[in-house]
């Protein structure tokens, strides 16, 4: 299998006093196009890290709705060609007659999350609505978000290499930091999260998702399918992204920094989350 991070020549140039060129070099990301087939028939293709694809093949089938479950899955075979990875899957029935009824192609570049769909319906399809009540209903206090934000970045290794790529991450008060998956894709890392915890058959419902890159309506969308009632991101939502949130019953956190953070949607999760406190600057 290619390596995630290439080691490459630079020739840099830097500016000063005296400014000079200079030989170098530098880890880079590897960039692959990987495919997903079904029973024999193409899927998608999307341009990933080459790294995690049994969690990254599981995430894309939950997050597509192919499958409700790892078991619905019964082979996976991930076969390297020449000019890429196949991720190769046979699925148990009835999945693969209802895949059959709606076979679709994706032809999605690093970073898009909804290239190829045949219509806005399929853009803008429905979320599982995750209920204020119950087992959804976990207060989360402020000092938890920022002590799940600061654990991220040690734990961003290929990041840490190249300077080049996004994280997705599943935090608990309880057990801290669960798993941490890295991809070119922002789309792709957090596929691959939602198959590592899958996988794991980890519990969702008092945690909190992590993104280091802007929260768009495809990342709200695949956390509402995972199950979980936090998003916590470092940039800012887009408007779409901030209505799906709040018609999914998700809270929507983000512009997370070390100084604090930035509730966009059902701040009823954040413990001390008032007016008032928020006002007096509640830790």
């Amino acid at each position: 299998m290619a390596p995630p991070v290439v080691r490459v020549a630079k020739l840099a140039w830097r500016a000063g006093t005296s400014p000079r060129l200079a030989t170098g070099e530098r880890l880079i990301p590897e960039e692959t196009a990987v495919a997903f087939t079904y029973n024999g028939s193409s899927y998608a293709v999307m341009m990933a890290t080459p790294q995690d694809l049994q969690d990254f093949a599981l995430g894309f089938s939950l997050a597509e709705g192919i499958v409700a479950a790892p078991e619905e899955i019964r082979q996976l075979e991930i076969v390297e060609q020449e000019i890429g990875i196949e991720l190769r899957m046979w699925l148990s029935e009835p999945r693969a007659a209802a895949l059959a009824d709606r076979r679709r192609h994706i032809a999605g570049p690093t970073g898009c999350g909804l290239c190829g769909i045949e219509s806005l319906a399929e853009a803008l399809r429905p979320v599982p609505h995750l209920s204020d009540r119950g087992k959804f209903a976990h207060a989360f206090h402020p000092r938890e978000i920022m002590r799940a934000i600061e654990s991220l970045a040690p734990h961003q290794d290929l990041n840490r290499q190249t300077r080049a790529v996004h994280a997705a991450a599943f935090w608990r008060s309880d057990l801290g930091l669960v798993a941490v998956r890295e991809d070119v894709g922002r789309h792709n890392a957090l596929d691959k999260l939602a198959g590592a915890l899958a996988r794991e058959r980890a519990s969702v419902e008092t945690g909190m998702v992590l993104l280091t890159s802007r929260v768009s309506v495809e990342m709200v969308q695949k956390t509402a399918a995972l199950g979980v009632p936090l998003i916590v991101a470092v940039s800012a939502p887009t408007a779409l992204a901030m209505r799906t949130a709040e018609s999914a019953g998700i809270t929507l956190v983000a512009v997370a920094r070390d100084d604090g953070f930035e509730i966009f949607t059902h701040p009823y999760r954040i413990a001390a989350a008032t007016a008032a406190s928020l006002t007096e600057g509640v830790a």
